[in-house]
Parts: C-alpha cells; sequence; structure tokens
C-alpha cells in the first residue's frame, strides 16, 4: 500500500487541497540547487522566448504601475475643480483633461494586458514544450532500462514519475517564472512610485510588513502539520479504495465488507479531523491579512490627509498610495507562495533526474567485441540460423551479487533440439531464460550461441532472434488482430489469420463481436485467460523466430486445447531450438532433453524414459502429480 499512498497523494497537492488560500507544505528536494541548476539548463533552449517573456511581463507590471499615478492627476484635477466652482473661484473642472487623462489610462492598462496575454502564452508553450521532452527522453529511457530496475521498483512510483512529476514541472514553472517576474518588477515598481509620492507613508507601509510576515509565520507553523498529516490520510484513504476497488470479489468472498468499511470509516474520520483543522487555521490567514492591510490603509489616510491639508501631497496622491499599498503586499504573499511551489517543483524535478540518472542496459557490443569479430574475420551476424546450438558453460548468476542462485550451470543444447526445463519453485528455471535473453548478465562463465558468446551480440539483434511466451500473457488496448501482429508488424491479414489457426484460436475469435477487429480493453479483461493465452501463442507463431522459448505456455488452458496446442508447437518447433518450461510434466514427456533443476543446479538430465527410469528426482516430481489412491 506503501506505493500507492505515494502516487495517489501527489496529484492533490499540484492541484491545491484544503485551505488553498494558504501555503500548503511542499516536499522538499535533496538537493534543491542542484537540480535547479539542471533544470535551467533544460530552460537553457528557450534563453531567448525567455528573454521575451522577461521583457514583456516587466513591460506590463510598469504599465500597470504606472496607472494609479495617472488616475491620481484625474483625481486631483476633478476635486480641485469642485472645490473651485464651490468656492466660486473663476473657472471649474478640466473635462477634457480629465478625458485625456482616462484614454491615456486606458491605453497603458489594454497595452500592459496584451505584452502579459503574449508573455503568458509564449510561458505556455515553453513549460509544455519541457514537459513532452521530459515525457519523451523517460520513455526512451525506459526502453534501455535493464530488467533488474524494473523487478525492483514499485510500478506505482515509476508511473509518478512519468506523470504527476512531470505534470508539477509543467504546471509550477508556468506559474512560478511569471510570477516571480512580475512579482520583482511589481515590489521595485511600486516602491519607487511610493517614494515619489511620500516617504513618510512609504515608511509607515514598509513598518507594517514585518507584523504581518510575524503572524502569517505563526499561522503556517501551527497549520503545516495538519497539512502534512492531511496529504498522508488522502493517500491512505486512495490507496484504500483502490484495493477495495481492485479486490472486490476478494473482499466479497471471505464476508470482509463490515471490516472494510470500519477500516474506511476510521481513516475517514482522520482525514476529516485533520482537513477541517488545516482548513480553519489556513483560513486564518486571509482575516489577519485584511486586518493588518486595513490597518494600513487608516494610517496612510490619517497621514496622507494631514500632508494634504499641509500642501505636501495632492489628494488624488492619497488614492493612487492606496491603490500602491495593495499592490506592494500582494507580490510579497506571491513569492512566498512561489518559494513552496519551487520546493515542489524541484522535488518533482529530482525524482526525474534521478531516473534518467540510472544505470542503462547496454545494448550495444561488450568491451571490445566487435573489433574481437573482426580480428577473427567473422562477419557479424544479426539474425541467428533456423536452427541455433545454446550452450552454458560453466554459467554462476545471482540476482543479489551475495547470494549466487546458479551455481555452474553447464548444458549444450543442438541445434533444433527440444529442450525442457524441470523443477521446483525457485529453482532457477526462469533465471536461465532470463540470462538466454540477456535481461541479466552471467557473473562468470559464459552462454554461446551459434558459437558466440551472447554478450558479443547486440542486445536488440539478439532478442530478434527469440519468440517467447510467457505464464503472465500480455496484450495491449487495440484490436485483436493488431495484438497478434505485434510479433510481425509487416504481417498481412492472412498471415495473422493463419497463425491464429495454428494456435487454435481462430474458432473463438470468430464467436467474438466483430472477431479480429474486437478491441481489448486496457487488462484484456473482456476475454478469458486462456483466449488471452492463446492469443500470445498465436503471436509467438505468427514472429517465426529461430529460438522459441515457452514459459509455463499453456498453464491456463484447458487440456483439451493443450493438448491441440502441443500439436501446433510441434509443428512450430520442428527444426528450431526452443526452450520449454513446465510445471505439468505431461507436457513435455516427449522432448529431446529434459534438465532437471534444483537449488539453482542441474541435478539430472535426459529424456523422458531415461529419467523415469533412473528413479531420481525427476520420477518423484513425476510420481507426485500422477499417483493414483485408492
Amino acid at each position: 500500500m506503501s506505493e500507492k499512498i505515494k502516487t495517489s497523494s501527489r496529484p492533490h497537492r499540484a492541484m491545491g487541497g484544503p485551505g488553498r488560500h494558504g501555503m500548503l507544505p511542499a516536499e522538499k528536494a535533496k538537493d534543491f540547487k542542484g537540480t535547479i541548476k539542471k533544470l535551467f539548463a533544460y530552460l537553457g533552449n528557450y534563453k531567448y522566448a525567455m528573454l521575451v517573456v522577461a521583457i514583456f511581463a516587466v513591460g506590463g507590471t510598469v504599465f500597470n504601475i504606472y496607472g494609479p499615478k495617472v488616475l491620481s492627476r484625474a483625481i486631483t484635477e476633478l476635486f480641485n475643480g469642485y472645490m473651485a466652482k464651490i468656492m466660486g473661484n473663476t473657472g471649474g473642472i478640466n473635462y477634457s483633461f480629465i478625458a485625456n487623462t482616462l484614454l491615456f489610462l486606458l491605453f497603458l492598462y489594454v497595452l500592459s494586458a496584451i505584452l502579459n496575454f503574449v508573455q503568458g502564452w509564449i510561458m505556455a508553450g515553453i513549460s509544455q514544450k519541457i514537459s513532452y521532452r521530459f515525457r519523451r527522453e523517460l520513455l526512451e529511457k525506459i526502453n534501455r532500462m535493464p530488467m533488474k530496475y524494473f523487478e525492483t521498483n514499485a510500478v506505482g512510483d515509476i508511473l509518478s514519475r512519468i506523470t504527476n512529476d512531470v505534470d508539477t514541472i509543467g504546471q509550477n514553472l508556468n506559474q512560478s517564472i511569471m510570477i516571480l517576474v512580475t512579482s520583482v518588477a511589481t515590489i521595485i515598481g511600486v516602491l519607487i512610485m511610493m517614494l515619489s509620492i511620500s516617504p513618510l507613508m512609504t515608511l509607515i507601509a514598509i513598518v507594517i510588513l514585518p507584523v504581518t510576515g510575524i503572524l502569517l509565520g505563526f499561522v503556517v507553523k501551527h497549520s503545516q502539520k495538519y497539512f502534512t498529516d492531511y496529504q498522508k490520510y488522502l493517500g491512505k484513504l486512495n490507496g484504500q479504495i483502490e484495493e477495495v476497488y481492485s479486490g472486490h470479489n476478494i473482499i466479497k468472498a471471505f464476508n470482509r465488507e463490515a471490516d472494510t468499511v470500519s477500516e474506511f470509516a476510521e481513516t475517514n474520520d482522520k482525514l476529516y479531523e485533520m482537513g477541517w483543522k488545516s482548513q480553519f487555521i489556513s483560513g486564518l490567514m486571509m482575516p489577519v491579512m485584511f486586518f493588518i492591510g486595513n490597518l494600513g490603509y487608516v494610517a496612510v489616510a490619517v497621514i496622507g490627509s494631514i500632508l494634504t491639508i499641509n500642501g505636501a501631497i495632492q489628494i488624488g496622491d492619497i488614492q493612487a498610495f492606496i491603490q500602491y499599498v495593495r499592490n506592494f503586499t500582494q507580490p510579497i504573499q506571491q513569492i512566498a507562495q512561489i518559494s513552496n511551489m519551487l520546493q515542489s517543483t524541484a522535488a518533482a524535478a529530482e525524482r526525474v533526474f534521478e531516473f534518467l540518472a540510472e544505470e542503462e542496459e547496454g545494448l550495444l557490443f561488450t568491451a571490445n567485441a566487435e573489433s574481437q569479430c573482426f580480428r577473427n574475420g567473422d562477419v557479424y551476424k544479426s539474425q541467428l540460423d533456423t536452427a541455433s546450438q545454446v550452450v552454458f558453460e560453466n554459467v554462476h548468476f545471482g540476482y543479489d551479487s551475495e547470494k549466487t542462485i546458479i551455481n555452474d550451470f553447464s548444458c549444450d543444447v543442438s541445434s533444433g533440439q527440444m529442450v525442457a526445463i524441470v523443477g521446483p519453485t525457485g529453482a532457477g528455471k526462469t533465471t536461465m531464460v532470463k540470462l538466454l535473453m540477456r535481461f541479466y548478465d552471467v557473473e562468470s562463465g559464459r552462454i554461446l550461441v551459434d558459437g558466440r558468446d551472447i554478450r558479443d551480440y547486440d542486445r536488440s539483434d539478439l532478442r530478434r532472434n527469440f519468440g517467447m511466451v510467457l505464464q503472465d500473457t500480455w496484450l495491449f488496448k487495440g484490436t485483436i488482430m493488431e495484438n497478434i501482429r505485434y510479433g510481425k508488424l509487416e504481417a498481412t491479414d492472412e498471415e495473422v489469420t493463419a497463425a491464429a489457426k495454428a494456435a487454435y484460436a481462430h474458432r473463438f475469435i470468430k464467436t467474438l463481436p466483430e472477431g479480429y477487429q474486437m478491441e481489448l480493453n486496457e487488462d484484456a479483461s473482456n476475454v478469458s485467460q486462456g483466449q488471452k493465452q492463446l492469443l500470445t501463442i498465436a503471436r509467438a507463431i505468427l514472429a517465426d523466430n529461430p529460438i522459441l522459448i515457452l514459459d509455463e505456455a499453456t498453464s491456463s488452458v484447458d487440456t483439451r486445447t493443450e493438448a491441440r496446442i502441443q500439436k501446433a508447437m510441434a509443428n512450430l518447433m520442428a527444426g528450431r531450438t526452443s526452450f520449454v518450461i513446465a510445471h505439468r510434466l505431461s507436457t513435455i514427456r516427449y522432448a529431446d532433453m529434459i534438465l532437471v533443476m534444483r537449488d539453482g543446479d542441474i541435478v539430472e538430465q535426459g529424456n523422458h524414459v531415461e529419467l523415469l527410469s533412473a528413479g531420481g528426482f525427476y520420477a518423484e516430481l513425476y510420481q507426485s502429480q500422477f499417483e493414483q489412491t485408492g
């Protein structure tokens, strides 16, 4: 459940949870500076666009800041003209001046809006291009990753890096850079305008800021722990829902509905408690800020009135200054929020960069392998012969370097032989197949195919010569025709149909709605497990590879269908080297060679008759499956 909690809680943080008016605690990066530096290296490809964004952002901010100052002139003129009429003095309100001033103000605001729109449009494009590049690199990286990584890391964590983390980077980059530039420009510009109106009132406005900061810090400190707990219980709740949904049949079968509801209610109660506390405390931020802000407005109004009476400033300047005070505190709050956003961005980027920096599977030759081929006067062949000899020479291997599970494995498989590998669970049967396809490399010894060490082959070229059918079927969302054709993309419809007939899948396919054009859903649950197995066998038949690997290929089909598949497999394996892993020993009685494995070693080898007559471990396994009870 741990990876589910981690995966499911992350999107809510990016989208904003409770107390969105406050500052959510961000996950912190281990190396903030180093990660930001790498992130800016990605942004370096768009440095000219970023420069345009900065110029437009500053320009839009400057025009927007200058607006209150222009408006103050119109207000001052209106006030002075009105007062002149009341006092009976000559003259009056200069409507022409006011009209021209307001038109100029409108021009400034329209120009500011255009600049902000353009810089927002450019920045949105940059952030999406960064996200696109990250996803492309992550997908390319996945294809270069060794099998060991996927067997030792949670699927949810890998998916979270590709989806949630990349989304966090894209969204936060778009927002944080724009807000950072405009906020800094606003603070500097507003401060200059405030000082130009009245240094005294500017001093009063600045003195209020530390008071606001202290009170906000107090609120954030007490709300942060509730936000953290809220995210924890939210992730736990999502994990429970996911488990209940996926295991609904099991829950009903064991009558665990009441316990499930009770467990959910307990987590939900905790989530409710943390939710209302975090929302209530974070909700205090806005009242506190408004209260302090209103005190500042009162102080500015009183001092401004005194200065106006003394003739130090105009009446319109008070109005402009109040607007500047409001504009001065807002960007400071935004910068505080951006620091939190940058932490979240750095944490997400760090996870992406960690994945991109993972050790890759060497797809090309091992060191000096290519030169060795040419030095021996050989020609490197990417396509093996139809019948290939496979030799294991003193192979040692362990998934953990300190724990060897394959000990001194040696075996000579002649071209075109069918080799069955049998043994109890954990004996190392599937491991041998993984070594043969170079999902892992041997620690010592070597594996030869057609007389050449498999480490001298390009991994892609080597695997191109293997056909594989596993016990765990893999089908993707698409039509049945597309799933079978995956084994040979250039195959015609007639070839696909012929492969399906050879695998005894044609008959059931024709009974399905739309037949070969029926679309499988994401987990292929709209066909049975046995039917999925038949489709994967058809795919292997269509691929027509020189070496076949069948790992419990018929484990999910009935006995009658299994007999038919065995006939099809016999035709398919004729003249080809094949490795068959089986627990059902009746399926491998006609193998040319049976390797009996136990604790990583071959304890017996021979054909079915020889091994039975020897009365050893194989005979025990066979008799345990077919013993008669009286």
